[in-house]
């Protein structure tokens, strides 16, 4: 058994009643995405099968963001997902994440997504991610010319059953914007 899953199973068995911390695993990353978090803080009080339903839609999640492949956005999200932190012009609901994904891997199409950490507790992931990659693509009319892309983000999802139905996100846009040089 991997430490990652030994300390998982110990804080589920001891009953934790603060939180647990570990560092994943090399092995668990994915190519294109590390869904699973380097950090990792769960409240003690959440049991292994609900820890692990919200971590999979988490992952999947993010891996739709990297991928682009609708079968984790509908492996992540309920059909009444909510986006609290809409930008003007995308649409509510799935076809929100599926219209801003599009886009942005046209512009950044070796997109990866990091989560450096995560924190569970309650209903709520948290995940501070870093997304990196190159402007080779084409993003709000301007053609790039592979300039490194680096910029973090946060997420809050809320996740009911084994789906997530709410985010509240925050998005270093003026990071990204700079790079790709359409903000100086």
């Amino acid at each position: 058994m991997s430490v990652y899953k030994f300390l998982l199973s110990l804080s589920a068995s001891v009953g934790l009643a603060s939180r647990m911390v570990a560092q994943a695993p090399p092995a668990a990353q994915h190519p294109g995405v590390a869904a699973v978090p380097k950090t990792l803080i769960i409240a003690g009080d959440i049991p292994p099968q609900r820890r692990s339903a919200m971590l999979a839609s988490a992952r999947a999640f993010y891996r739709f963001w990297s991928t682009g492949d609708e079968t984790f956005l509908r492996r992540a999200i309920a059909d009444n997902f909510v986006d609290h932190t809409l930008p003007p012009g995308r649409p509510q609901g799935p076809a929100g994440p599926r219209a801003a994904c599009k886009v942005f891997l046209a512009a950044v199409p070796d997109l990866q997504v990091v989560v450096t950490q995560q924190i569970l507790a309650g209903d709520r992931v948290v995940s501070h991610l870093r997304f990196t990659g190159h402007f080779t693509g084409q993003f709000n009319g301007t053609n790039g010319a592979g300039q490194p892309v680096d910029f973090i983000a946060t997420d809050i999802l809320a996740v009911h059953g084994d789906r997530i139905t709410d985010n509240w996100h925050l998005e270093d846009n003026l990071t990204f914007l700079q790079q790709i040089g359409l903000f100086r």
